[in-house]
């Protein structure tokens, strides 16, 4: 084991809720995170296996789109469910965490630990700026996703 952890905020802050991990990692950066490796991904399943190879903990934060429809409200998830819940569409990418979990189960090449903190969207449009709902659960995200750091390395 590494002891490597990296966060990655997954989305696109030009299609406005989908700025959402982007976002997160922009906070975490100018507060200053020096435990984590920080990095802003599209989703791209090749880019995220680069990205966390060899981390033993990953932590990603992101937007997703919920049947649900409760914008601005968050989800800790593991590897195994998050795979799922994007699998089912959820995510706001075509091809994403989901299909990046399982190329990397079956390379040998999964982390120790994977944990998704997600916000649930109300605008994916292109354009700037996040939700007022997305925007207000922001902080709350940010913490989840700093917590997750700190137990990574105990």
């Amino acid at each position: 084991m590494t002891g490597r952890v990296v966060v990655i905020g997954v989305g696109n802050p030009f299609r406005r809720d989908d700025g959402a991990g982007p976002a997160v990692i922009e906070s975490l950066r100018s507060r200053g995170e020096p435990s984590a490796e920080l990095a802003v991904s599209d989703g791209d399943p090749g880019r995220l296996l680069e990205l966390w190879r060899p981390a033993d903990s990953v932590i990603v934060a992101e937007s997703l789109r919920s049947p649900a429809g409760r914008p601005g409200r968050l989800h800790t998830l593991r590897a195994d469910r998050a795979a799922r819940l994007a699998a089912e569409s959820a995510s706001t990418h075509g091809l994403g965490l989901a299909e990046a979990l399982a190329l990397a189960a079956a390379l040998g090449r999964l982390p120790h630990a994977v944990v998704v903190h997600a916000v649930e969207g109300a605008d994916f449009s292109v354009g700037v700026g996040l939700s007022p709902a997305v925007r207000a659960a922001l902080p709350a995200l940010v913490h989840l996703v700093a917590d997750s750091v700190r137990a990574a390395h105990r």
